[in-house]
C-alpha cells in the first residue's frame, strides 16, 4: 500500500490536470468562438454601419482576422513566462486576461452611438484577445500532459482539445437562445452582448480550478536541474527552429476547417442561400456536439496505431469531405448541409485530438511551452484571413470552387508537414550549459 501511494497521487493530480486543462480551455474557446459567431451575425451592422452590407461584412471578417495577428505574439510572450516560472501561473494570466477582453466586448458601445472610435475599439479588444488564445492552448496542453507518463501523452492531450468543440457548443447555444427568444430587433440593439457578458461567471470558475493545480513535474525537474533558459524563444529557433516550421504547417487544415463552417459558411448560408440564422446555427451545434463525441477516439486510436499511418488516413478523407461539405452546403437544404458539415468534421476534429500530443513530443520541455504555443500561433495566425479569404474568393469568382481549391490546399500542405513532424520526434536533450541556463532560484 505504502509503495502505490505516490503512484495513485500522481494518477489523481494528473486526471486533476486534465480536467484543469479541458474547464480552462473550454472557456477560452468560447470566448473566441462568440466573437467569431457575432462577426458573421451582427457585427457588421453594428460597427460597420457606414458601409455598403457586403464590405461590412468583410469589414467585420476582418476585425475577427486581426485576433490571429497576436497570437504568435501571445505565444512568444506567456511561452517565455510558461517555460521560466511555470506553465501555472502563465494560464492564470492568460484566462484573466481572455475574460477581461470578451467581457469588454460585451460592453463596448456601437458605432451608432460613439462612431469610429467603436470599430477601433473592437479591434483593439480583439487583438487583447488573440494575445490570451496565443498563450492558453499551449499550457493548457502541457499542464496535461506533463503530469502523465510519456506513452499517454496524445491521449491526455486531447483533455486540452476537448474545449474547443464544448466552447464551440456553449457559445452556439448562447446565440441560439438570443435569436429564438428575442425579435432581430432586440439582437441587434442589446441582446448580442448577453453572450459575451456571460463569460464573466465562466472565468471566475476557471480561476478556482486553476488555482487548485500543481506545477507541471517537468519544470520542476527544469528548476532542479538549473536548466531554465533565460530566453526559451531564442533557444527554440537555436535548436528546434525546422520543428516549429513544420508545426505550424502541420496543423493549418484544423483552423482552415473550423473557420471555413463556423464563420465563413455560415456568412454564406444567411445571406446568400437562404438559411436562417436559427437553421445554420443548428447546423453547428450539431456538428459541434458530434464533435465532442467522435474526437477523443483520435487520441486513443493514436495511442494503438502508428500515428504516422493514422494521420495520413485522416487527412487524406478530409481531402474530399471538404469539398462535399460546401457542395451539400450549396444545394440549400438542411439536412444535406447537416451531413456535409458532419462528415467535413469527423476527420479533421479527430486529427485535432492527434495534434495537441504531435506537438508537446515534437520539442523539448526547457522550450516546449514556447515551442507549441509558437507554432499553434503563427499557423492560426496564417489561417485566421479564412472567412475574409474565402469571402473574397466567392465574391471574386461568383462560384464555390476556389474557396473549395483552397480549403483542399491547406490540408494537402497540413498532411505533408505533419508527416515530416513525426519523423523528427526531439529526444530529451542533455542539461544545457551554465551560459543558456539560469538558477532555479532567478525563475520566481
Amino acid at each position: 500500500m505504502t509503495t502505490n501511494a505516490p503512484q495513485l497521487d500522481d494518477e489523481r493530480m494528473a486526471r486533476k490536470a486534465g480536467v484543469a486543462a479541458f474547464i480552462g480551455t473550454t472557456i477560452e474557446w468560447y470566448d473566441f468562438y462568440i466573437y467569431g459567431t457575432a462577426s458573421a451575425l451582427v457585427f457588421g451592422p453594428l460597427f460597420f454601419s457606414n458601409a455598403d452590407p457586403a464590405v461590412a461584412t468583410l469589414l467585420s471578417f476582418a476585425t475577427f482576422a486581426v485576433g490571429f495577428l497576436t497570437r504568435p505574439l501571445g505565444g512568444a510572450l506567456f511561452g517565455h513566462l510558461g517555460d521560466r516560472i511555470g506553465r501555472k501561473r502563465a494560464l492564470v494570466v492568460t484566462l484573466l486576461l481572455m475574460g477581461v477582453t470578451t467581457v469588454g466586448v460585451g460592453a463596448l458601445p456601437t458605432y451608432a452611438a460613439i462612431g469610429a472610435a467603436a470599430p477601433i475599439l473592437l479591434i483593439v479588444l480583439r487583438l487583447l484577445q488573440g494575445l490570451a488564445v496565443g498563450g492558453e492552448w499551449g499550457g493548457a496542453v502541457l499542464i496535461a500532459t506533463e503530469h502523465t507518463r510519456p506513452d499517454r501523452g496524445f491521449l491526455f492531450g486531447a483533455y486540452a482539445q476537448q474545449g474547443s468543440p464544448a466552447g464551440r457548443i456553449l457559445a452556439t447555444l448562447g446565440f441560439l437562445a438570443v435569436t429564438n427568444l428575442l425579435p432581430e430587433e432586440a439582437l441587434l440593439e442589446w441582446a448580442w452582448r448577453l453572450p459575451f457578458l456571460a463569460s464573466a461567471l465562466l472565468v471566475v470558475i476557471g480561476l478556482i480550478i486553476r488555482l487548485k493545480l500543481e506545477e507541471s513535474p517537468a519544470v520542476k525537474r527544469l528548476q532542479e536541474r538549473n536548466e531554465i533558459v533565460k530566453v526559451p524563444v531564442v533557444e527554440l529557433f537555436r535548436s528546434n527552429s525546422r520543428e516549429l516550421f513544420l508545426g505550424v504547417f502541420g496543423i493549418l487544415c484544423v483552423f482552415v476547417v473550423v473557420y471555413a463552417r463556423d464563420t465563413f459558411a455560415l456568412s454564406w448560408a444567411t445571406t446568400s442561400l437562404d438559411f436562417s440564422k436559427d437553421a445554420f446555427l443548428s447546423i453547428i451545434l450539431v456538428v459541434s456536439v458530434v464533435q465532442f463525441f467522435v474526437q477523443p477516439f483520435g487520441a486513443l486510436l493514436a495511442t494503438r496505431w502508428r500515428p504516422r499511418k493514422l494521420i495520413m488516413l485522416l487527412l487524406g478523407i478530409e481531402i474530399p469531405a471538404l469539398a462535399l461539405m460546401f457542395v451539400l452546403i450549396a444545394t440549400g437544404n438542411w439536412t444535406l448541409a447537416m451531413i456535409g458539415a458532419v462528415v467535413a468534421t469527423v476527420p479533421d476534429a479527430m486529427f485535432y485530438a492527434v495534434m495537441a500530443g504531435m506537438l508537446a513530443q515534437s520539442f523539448p520541455a526547457r522550450v516546449r511551452y514556447t515551442g507549441i504555443s509558437l507554432a499553434y500561433g503563427l499557423s492560426g495566425a496564417l489561417c485566421g484571413t479564412t472567412p475574409m479569404i474565402l469571402q473574397w474568393l466567392l465574391d471574386s469568382s461568383g462560384s464555390i470552387v476556389l474557396p473549395v481549391a483552397f480549403g483542399i490546399v491547406t490540408t494537402a500542405i497540413s498532411l505533408v508537414c505533419s508527416l515530416a513532424l513525426l519523423g523528427r520526434r526531439v529526444a530529451e536533450e542533455a542539461p544545457t550549459s551554465d551560459r543558456d541556463a539560469v538558477p532555479a532560484a532567478e525563475t520566481h
